[in-house]
C-alpha cells in the first residue's frame, strides 16, 4: 500500500495545531477589544466559526484561562475574563514597581544597539497607526514596554511583567478605543518617542517620571 495511515502521534500534532490556531484567533479577538470582558464564549458557536471540534476548543480555552484572558464560571461555561476596579489598580501598581526596578537596574544602557527593540516597537506602532490597526497598536505598545524591562537582563522579571501586561490589555483595549475617539492617532507614538529619548539619555528618574505621565489609565474611568 502506498498510503500510510496517520499514527496517533500525527493525530496529536494535528490536534495541537488546531489548539494553537484557536488560541491565536481567540486571543487576538479578546486583546483587540472585539470581545468585551464578561462576554460568554459559547462552544457551539466557536466550534462552527473556528471549524474545529470541542476537544481542541476546550484545550484552547484552558490555555487562555492560564493566561488570564478567559475564565470558567460554574454551570455557565467560559467567558472573556473580567477584572474588578481593584484588580486593575493592583495590576497597575505591580507593573509600576517592576518597571521602576527594571529601569533603575538597566540604565544607563551599555550601548545604543541595546535600544533596537524599543525602536522596532515604535516603528510597528507607527505602521499600525497608519493602517488603523488597533490590535497592532496595542501589541506594539506592549512590545515597547517589555523591551524597556528586558534591558535589565532579568529573564524572570520580563516573563512576569509581560504576563501582567497581557492581563491589563483586556482593559487597555478599551482604553485605546477611547483614546482613539478623544486624541490624535499619533499621540501614542509621540509618547513612546519621548520615552525612548529618556531611556537613551540614561537617566532613570526621567524615565520613571515619563512612565508616570504616560497616560495608560487616562480613559479607564
Amino acid at each position: 500500500m502506498s498510503d500510510v495511515a496517520a499514527s496517533p502521534v500525527d493525530g496529536e500534532l494535528e490536534s495541537f495545531s488546531l489548539v494553537e490556531l484557536a488560541v491565536l484567533r481567540l486571543s487576538r479577538e479578546i486583546l483587540s477589544g472585539k470581545s468585551d470582558p464578561g462576554q460568554r464564549l459559547v462552544e457551539e458557536q466557536l466550534t462552527r466559526r473556528l471549524g474545529i471540534s470541542r476537544a481542541p476548543l476546550r484545550e484552547a480555552l484552558r490555555l487562555l484561562a492560564q493566561q488570564g484572558l478567559v475564565e470558567h464560571v460554574p454551570r455557565r461555561g467560559a467567558r472573556v475574563a473580567t477584572l474588578s476596579d481593584r484588580d486593575v489598580a493592583e495590576l497597575y501598581a505591580v507593573r509600576d514597581v517592576l518597571e521602576r526596578h527594571a529601569v533603575e537596574s538597566a540604565l544607563p544602557v551599555a550601548q545604543d544597539s541595546d535600544l533596537g527593540g524599543l525602536r522596532d516597537a515604535i516603528e510597528r506602532m507607527r505602521e499600525a497607526t497608519r493602517n488603523d490597526d488597533r490590535l497592532g497598536v496595542a501589541e506594539a505598545h506592549r512590545a515597547f514596554h517589555v523591551a524597556v524591562v528586558a534591558l535589565a537582563g532579568n529573564r524572570q522579571l520580563t516573563v512576569i511583567y509581560e504576563s501582567i501586561l497581557v492581563r491589563l490589555q483586556l482593559y487597555m483595549a478599551v482604553n485605546l478605543r477611547r483614546e482613539s475617539e478623544n486624541a490624535q492617532p499619533s499621540d501614542a507614538v509621540r509618547r513612546h518617542e519621548r520615552l525612548l529619548k529618556a531611556v537613551a539619555a540614561g537617566e532613570p528618574a526621567a524615565v520613571i517620571a515619563e512612565l508616570g505621565a504616560h497616560g495608560g489609565r487616562s480613559y479607564l474611568d
